[in-house]
């Protein structure tokens, strides 16, 4: 390997020569990266096809429960938010124009809805939970 004093070189040679270490880094990191695909590839299943492996990998993200929105649109009632993330554009504009978040907000159900639909106030079977024993 050559030594480069490179104080006495010129500035289009530091140049040529940035490039020429950038070029070869980039050769040895994409030889680096597929040798480590190959050895992940191996761990997760010996027989494995490429195409298949990738199918098989399991996402990062945990899943996480679904959120119900909270907030309507109400020129287009199927454009809802549930509060998180950024605010959609229809809200926005609403909220400069001077509007209060609370005016979009969905209403929960009636009480009297969900006192019928509580189980808490079904009707126990007959004969009671012990029916059976």
């Amino acid at each position: 390997m050559k030594r480069h004093d490179l104080k006495s070189m010129s500035v289009d040679q530091l140049w040529s020569l940035q490039k020429l270490v950038a070029s070869v880094l980039a050769r040895k990191i994409l030889a680096e990266k597929s040798r480590l695909d190959q050895q992940l590839r191996q761990l997760v299943e010996p027989g494995a096809t490429p195409a298949n492996v990738k199918k098989k990998m399991p996402h990062a993200r945990r899943p996480y429960p679904q959120v119900f929105p909270k907030y309507r649109n109400p020129a287009e009632p199927s454009e809802t938010w549930a509060g998180r993330g950024k605010q959609p554009r229809w809200l926005t504009a609403q909220l400069r124009s001077g509007r209060q978040l609370d005016d979009f907000r969905i209403k929960p159900p009636s009480d009297r809805a969900r006192r019928c639909n509580s189980r808490t106030n079904r009707k126990m079977p007959e004969g009671g939970l012990n029916r059976f024993a």
